[in-house]
């Protein structure tokens, strides 16, 4: 089953999302209905200025057309078992669209990507903690103001700091980063997304 749907030509709904590159709202080309691994509805498209995939969160017409596929699951003998060099990209639940975007662009530069999840109620994890957390060798810490305040992503930097993995920073808002990790590299996706970006790939390459 596809994960995605393209937009008709009778759907005439202008779609529209930030663009972190060009740092403003633009009118989404090329949309597309698209699932996260979560199962969480999105558009996938493309920036009329850049040209750079952009993602908007919440469901729209076009996904009603489609299955819902379920959530990738982590931690049982059915799923696929995640790389060690696969990045864990941390973020707040407000930041959701930047993350796919960022991990997007990652997946096109040939870094495997995992996207933080809360766990739902009631989930105990065998080792106490999410398994990608326990598989994945690095991270990106999405920072902004929403993330400083989140207590699962604060959980996962610290399982992360705490084992000795490399932590990277992608820092959207002007915050400081959290005290334990401040000196971990950080890169300003707002002020420059492709500099900072390819910058980001080195150190993670590194």
């Amino acid at each position: 089953m596809n994960d995605h749907a393209d937009y008709s030509s009778d759907d005439d709904e202008a779609i529209e999302a930030y663009c972190v590159r060009c740092k403003e709202t633009i009118e989404v080309e090329h949309p597309q209905a698209v699932w996260t691994r979560r199962g969480i509805p999105a558009t996938r498209g493309e920036c009329p200025q850049c040209g750079g995939t952009v993602f908007r969160m919440g469901s729209t017409a076009a996904h009603s057309r489609e299955a819902r596929p379920a959530a990738v699951q982590v931690g049982s003998s059915a799923r696929t078992k995640l790389t060690q060099d696969t990045a864990y990209i941390n973020f707040a639940e407000a930041d959701a669209a930047i993350a796919e975007q960022l991990a997007d662009d990652l997946r096109k530069a040939g870094i495997a990507t995992w996207l933080h999840e809360e766990s739902a109620s009631g989930v105990h994890w065998a080792g106490g903690v999410h398994p990608a957390l326990t598989e994945c060798s690095r991270m990106v810490y999405v920072l902004s103001a929403q993330a400083l305040d989140a207590e699962g992503v604060e959980a996962a930097w610290r399982y992360f700091r705490s084992k000795g993995k490399r932590i990277v920073i992608a820092q959207l808002d002007p915050v400081d980063p959290p005290d334990p990790i401040r000196r971990s590299p950080r890169f300003d996706l707002a002020t420059d997304y492709k500099a900072a970006f390819r910058q980001m790939i080195q150190a993670l390459s590194g």
